[in-house]
C-alpha cells in the first residue's frame, strides 16, 4: 500500500519539473514505499496452529483390571498424565533476513497406561491408533506388575518424592515425551501385546540352543543395511519394530520368558558339497553372491562373499540361510556375556556350538537330496550298498579326505579376524571356531560335532572306527586352543547311545564312541535326544490324570 501511495505522490511532485521529473519522482516514491512495506509486513511473525486445550481421555473409577494368560493383545487404560509439553520452533521464511518469522508448535505427552494384572513376562509389540509403534524411537518403560516394584522416576519427579504410587501388582507402561502431532495432538489409543506364561515350564528352563545357525547377519545385535537401488536401502537383520535388531528382540524376549536360564548354545552352520565323505568339501556359504554397500561386510575365515559357497536356491531365492559372519558371532558372544554381567534376573553363558548342515548334490540312488542333514554323509558306496567301502581301507581313506589336515598353527588371528586352514576339510571348520571362541574371550563349552552317525559307524579293514579316532585327535587340538576351562564334548545322535548294531545279521554290538568318551579331552558324554514336551492327549483330561498333572492345573484346564 505504501508503495502505491508514494509512487503517486512522487509523480505529482516531480511533474513541477516536467515529464522527466514526473518519471524520476514516481521511481523514488516506489523505492521508499517498498522499504516501508517490507518493514511493516515482511518482518512480522506468523504463528501456525496452536493447541488451545489438551484432549486427554479419562479413566473411569472402578474400571476392571484385565487378567492375561499366554500371549494376548490388550488395550491400555490411562492412569496418570501431565499437561502436554509445548515446543516452539521459530524460523525465518524465504531465506532472507527480511522474510517473515514463522512459529511452529509441537506437543508431547507424558502419561502412564495400566495394562493388566501382574506379573507379566514382558511386552512384545505396541500399537497406537492401530499402527505399530517403532519402540526404538519412543521412550517407554514397562513395569511388569511385581509386588515390590518401585515408582516410576518421572511420576515421582512430577508428584513429589514419596507421593507417587508404584501400582504394585499392576502391569503398566510409562510414555515419556511421546510426540502426539501424528495423532491429532491427542493421546492415541494404545494396545499392547502382552506375554504372560502360565504354568511352570518356562520357569524351569535352564538351557537353550539358539538357531537357525544359518543367517548371514542374524546373530548381529547391530542393524546391517544393504543398498537396494538408487537412494534405497534395506535392513536385512531387523524385521520387527520393538527392538533395534532381530537378535535383540529374540534375546530380550528369551530373558523375559525364561528367568532361570543359565546356558545358551550358539549354533553356527557351514555347508558340505556332497554326501560322499571323500568328495565332500566343507565351506562357509552365502545367500547371494553380491550385496551392495553392506554396512557390515560379510566374511568368514577370511573368505569374502565373492569366494564363498552359494547356497542352493528354491523358487528363485535361497533355500537356506548363509553362514553367520564372523563379526556377528563375535558380537553375539559379547552380547550374551554382557547380558549375564549386568545383574539381570538371567545369567547367560555361551557355549561354542559348531554344527553345520549339508547341501548335497544328487550322488546316488535314494540318497540324492537337495537339502540333507550332515548325519547322512558316509562312505561311497555306503553301508549296505553293493561294493560298500565299509570295512575296507577305502573307508579310512575317505574319512581322511573328509577331515583334512588343518592344524591350529595354519591359522592367523588378528583381533576379530581369524583366517587360514590348508584345505576345505572338517578340521578347518572346527579349529576356526575354536580360535574364534578364544579370541572372543573364551566360552564355557564347545561341541566338536553333532550327530555324524554316518561317519562314526564306518569301519576300516582292521575293524577300527577312523572317524572316531579323528574326533579324539580333534578334541585334543581344540582343548589346546580353548584351554582347560572350556568343557568339550561331541553331540552324538540319539540312536548312537546304545552302540552300533550293524544291520548285517551278525548280531554284533560295537561301542564305537567309547574311545571318544574315554578321552581325557572330553568332559561330558553328549547325546542329542528329542523328547516331547508333553505326551498328553485330549482324553487324558477326563480319564484320571494318567501323568500326575498338578491338580490345580487340571482344574484350570477343565474350567
Amino acid at each position: 500500500m505504501a508503495t502505491i501511495l508514494l509512487q503517486a505522490a512522487g509523480a505529482a511532485l516531480g511533474s513541477v519539473f516536467g515529464t522527466v521529473g514526473a518519471v524520476l519522482g514516481r521511481a523514488a516514491g516506489a523505492l521508499a514505499g517498498s522499504a516501508i512495506d517490507r518493514a511493516l509486513i515482511g518482518g512480522g511473525t506468523v504463528s501456525r496452529a496452536r493447541l488451545s486445550d489438551a484432549r486427554i481421555p479419562g479413566a473411569e473409577e472402578g474400571t476392571a483390571i484385565t487378567r492375561a494368560y499366554g500371549t494376548v493383545r490388550i488395550g491400555g487404560t490411562l492412569i496418570w498424565a501431565t499437561r502436554f509439553e509445548e515446543e516452539v520452533r521459530s524460523e525465518r521464511q524465504g531465506g532472507k533476513a527480511s522474510g517473515p518469522r514463522v512459529e511452529t508448535f509441537r506437543y508431547f505427552a507424558n502419561f502412564a497406561l495400566g495394562i493388566c494384572e501382574g506379573e507379566i513376562a514382558g511386552i512384545r509389540r505396541v500399537w497406537a491408533d492401530g499402527r505399530e509403534l517403532d519402540l526404538t524411537t519412543v521412550e517407554m518403560r514397562v513395569y511388569r506388575g511385581a509386588d515390590m516394584q518401585a515408582p516410576d522416576p518421572l511420576i515421582e519427579a512430577k508428584q513429589g518424592t514419596g507421593k507417587a504410587p508404584a501400582f504394585r501388582g499392576l502391569a503398566y507402561a510409562v510414555f515419556e515425551r511421546l510426540p502426539i502431532d501424528g495423532f491429532g495432538n491427542r493421546i492415541p489409543v494404545i494396545q499392547f501385546e502382552v506375554l504372560r506364561p502360565v504354568g511352570q515350564l518356562e520357569k524351569d528352563i535352564r538351557a537353550v540352543t539358539i538357531i537357525p545357525g544359518a543367517s548371514e547377519h542374524g546373530y548381529d545385535p547391530h542393524v546391517v543395511t544393504v543398498k537396494t537401488g538408487a537412494g534405497k536401502s534395506r535392513r536385512i537383520n531387523r524385521n520387527v519394530f520393538h527392538a533395534a535388531s532381530d537378535w535383540q528382540a529374540s534375546l530380550d524376549e528369551l530373558q523375559a520368558l525364561c528367568p532361570a536360564l543359565e546356558r545358551v548354545a550358539l549354533v553356527v552352520s557351514w555347508f558340505g558339497t556332497d554326501l560322499r565323505a571323500g568328495d565332500c568339501r566343507i565351506m562357509p556359504g552365502v545367500e547371494t553372491a553380491v550385496r551392495q554397500n553392506e554396512s557390515r561386510v560379510w566374511s568368514v575365515n577370511g573368505i569374502d562373499r565373492a569366494h564363498a559357497l552359494l547356497v542352493s536356491s528354491d523358487g528363485g531365492g535361497p533355500a537356506y540361510g548363509g553362514t553367520p559372519s564372523d563379526a556377528s558371532v563375535f558380537a553375539a558372544i559379547a552380547d550374551l556375556k554382557a547380558r549375564g554381567a549386568e545383574g539381570l534376573s538371567l545369567s547367560l553363558r555361551d557355549d561354542g556350538y559348531c554344527r553345520w548342515q549339508c547341501f548335497a548334490e544328487p550322488v546316488w540312488r535314494d540318497r540324492a537330496a537337495g537339502l540333507s542333514m550332515a548325519g547322512r554323509i558316509t562312505s561311497h558306496p555306503a553301508i549296505g550298498e553293493p561294493g560298500t567301502a565299509d570295512r575296507t581301507a577305502a573307508a579310512r581313506s575317505q574319512i581322511d579326505d573328509f577331515c583334512g589336515t588343518a592344524e591350529a598353527a595354519d591359522f592367523t588371528v588378528s583381533g576379530t579376524i581369524i583366517s587360514g586352514g590348508t584345505d576345505e576339510g572338517y578340521r578347518r571348520l572346527v579349529l576356526h571356531y575354536g580360535l574364534l571362541a578364544e579370541a572372543a574371550g573364551g566360552v564355557d563349552g564347545f561341541i566338536i560335532g553333532s550327530e555324524l552317525r554316518g561317519l562314526t559307524q564306518l569301519r576300516d579293514d582292521e575293524g577300527r572306527f577312523p572317524f572316531v579316532e579323528q574326533l579324539v585327535a580333534l578334541a585334543a587340538d581344540v582343548k589346546a586352543v580353548v584351554g582347560a576351562g572350556t568343557k568339550i564334548t561331541y553331540a552324538a545322535d540319539w540312536s548312537e547311545y546304545f552302540g552300533y548294531h550293524p544291520a548285517d545279521g551278525s548280531g554284533e554290538v560295537h561301542y564305537n564312541l567309547d574311545p571318544l568318551w574315554a578321552s581325557a579331552d572330553i568332559d561330558a558324554v553328549g547325546i542329542d535326544n528329542y523328547m516331547p514336551v508333553s505326551d498328553w492327549r485330549d482324553g487324558d483330561l477326563w480319564n484320571g490324570n494318567p501323568d500326575g498333572c498338578m491338580a490345580s492345573m487340571l482344574r484350570r484346564c477343565r474350567g
